[in-house]
């Protein structure tokens, strides 16, 4: 990067005041903004990462598949399933009326 921002302290100018005009000269630069937009950059992931993981995932997914089929493994039930139907076994207290 070849952005350059010099200043120059004239006659009885305060050091403080130089020091300001500096930060105004480099802040008009936009050299502080560039750097903290790209602070937490991540580059994305290549095309073979991606098809590794993915074909990794569908493995993994094949390889659940055929342990409950076997029986070894009790299958997980859906995500975001009714709570309801899902807890059956365990009795909810039930719901008195309240009196008016």
């Amino acid at each position: 990067m070849g952005i350059n921002a010099e200043v120059q302290k004239s006659g009885t100018e305060n050091v403080l005041s130089t020091i300001r005009k500096f930060s105004r000269r480099v802040q008009g630069t936009g050299l502080i903004k560039t750097v903290r937009r790209g602070r937490y950059y991540a580059r994305g992931a290549s095309k073979t990462v991606k098809k590794k993981r993915a074909l990794k995932l569908i493995k993994r997914r094949a390889d659940y598949r055929q342990l409950v089929k076997e029986g070894k493994v009790i299958e997980a039930p859906p995500r975001g399933a009714n709570r309801e139907s899902r807890d059956s076994s365990s009795p909810r207290p039930s719901e008195t009326p309240i009196a008016r």
